[in-house]
């Protein structure tokens, strides 16, 4: 007997750190309705946004919808509605014909929409379990590494466990790439252009963690090396770069549920060597190198996708291309780069809240060209090079501290230009 029970925990465990992938099953659709607020109600639930809760209700009620539909409103009991933001409650919730029809899941809608009118600090007052946030279990995360090694390109990939703190090979790229953007999104790791030892390319590769395999998805539009890549609204930006004759200023999106590469508003400077992150919503792209001027570049724009215009910030202290980006506790980090021979150490971040720039704590070493991420609330910076050779090392930022700390295990070998990026550890 505590065999099963162990078995039934494991299964609940699973179900709740996977739920974005267990819901899409027959299995979930098949479930009873117990089971169903059971699993919904868990405070441990790993979802990207509450969304995912209440689209999976509307799909198992659907499923038998002239049995199960008299079980909206204890289902919709467990949905954290105030969490959504309010377009997707006006424009989804309110719309749904299963909520319309049920005037208990009408009195759940209007204090989700009565929690959105509060300001900031009194929503605390408001106690209800749909006002609660989630607090997921971490899930053990791995740092991958792609590429690399410039200027003659690499197919080797490795991971990082931060658990049992070294380093293991995984599945090669299926061609050499370097200078290539990398992202993490839904559950993939995509390399994205760069620059395979004799040509810039627009190919794109996605890398399943699970299955431990590389498969290619729509080419971008434009040949990109040295560009920066990152997620916003559900959507992977390639900013800027280098096509081999020229830097680029343009910016294109790509959306995986149609595979296809779209154009959108260029920037307002050419920058190669750009790093790029997303804070609060908008995208930034960092420094980099204008070809036409032929400077290395201090200054900063960001990308409003609801107007599709960028518009420049305020400038970093000094000018960095190949600078490491990276996004820490809502705060845009600029580590190293450099700027015509002399390769940094300096670090500065940005705080969109002040607009403004301020120095923390030099890196152990100089360092461009290097990869950045942030894990479990510390800055990792992986490999580059300081000018004259590339770097095996990685070292970890503290803010508390405002201290670096060079990592005791290093990469097999050394890296400039890799693709650097956080995924959750396949379980």
């Amino acid at each position: 007997m505590h065999a099963c029970t162990d078995l039934l925990n494991k299964a609940n465990t699973y179900a709740e750190q996977h739920f974005a992938d267990v819901v899409l099953s027959e299995e979930f659709l098949n479930l009873g309705i117990e089971q169903v607020c059971s699993l919904i109600s868990s405070d441990k639930l790993t979802i990207s946004s509450e969304e995912k809760v209440f689209e999976a209700v509307i799909a198992w009620v659907n499923h038998d919808k002239d049995v199960r539909q008299e079980f909206m409103a204890r289902l919709m009991e467990h949905v954290r509605l105030p969490l959504l933001p309010r377009e997707y409650l006006v424009q989804r919730v309110e719309e749904e014909a299963l909520v319309k029809n049920s005037s208990a899941c009408k009195d759940y809608l209007i204090e989700a929409m009565k929690y959105h009118l509060l300001p900031t600090e009194q929503r605390i007052l408001m106690k209800s379990v749909r006002t609660r946030l989630r607090t997921p279990m971490n899930l053990p995360k791995l740092m991958v590494v792609v590429g690399g090694q410039a200027p003659k390109a690499i197919r080797s990939v490795e991971c990082y466990d931060f658990k049992e703190e070294r380093w293991h090979q995984v599945a090669e790229l299926p061609s050499r790439r370097c200078r290539a953007g990398m992202v993490y999104m839904a559950g993939l790791v995509f390399a994205v252009g760069g620059f395979n030892g004799s040509l810039r390319v627009r190919t794109v590769d996605s890398y399943d963690p699970v299955k431990d395999q590389w498969t290619s998805v729509a080419n971008m539009r434009d040949r990109r090396s040295t560009l920066g890549a990152a997620v916003l609204n559900g959507l992977l930006y390639a900013v800027g770069g280098f096509d081999g004759s020229t830097g680029l200023s343009s910016v294109e999106a790509y959306n995986i549920k149609s595979n296809e590469w779209f154009h959108v508003a260029p920037m307002n400077t050419r920058r190669s060597s750009v790093g790029v992150g997303v804070v609060g919503g908008l995208l930034y792209a960092v420094g980099g190198y204008d070809g036409a001027s032929r400077q290395c570049l201090s200054t900063v724009e960001c990308y409003n996708a609801t107007t599709n215009e960028w518009t420049y910030i305020a400038e970093m202290s000094t000018r960095r291309s190949g600078a490491g980006v990276g996004v820490l506790n809502n705060l845009l980090y600029a580590v190293g780069g450099h700027d015509g021979p002399l390769v940094r150490k300096s670090v500065e971040v940005y705080d969109p809240t002040t607009n403004a720039w301020r120095q923390v704590a030099d890196m152990n070493m100089c360092r461009r060209n290097a990869g950045v991420c942030a894990v479990n609330g510390l800055l990792y910076v992986v490999g580059g090079d300081d000018g004259s050779c590339n770097l095996a090392s990685v070292e970890y930022y503290n803010p508390t501290t405002d201290k670096w700390t060079v990592v005791s295990s290093c990469m097999s070998t050394g890296r400039s230009y890799a693709g650097v990026t956080v995924i959750d550890k396949p379980l």
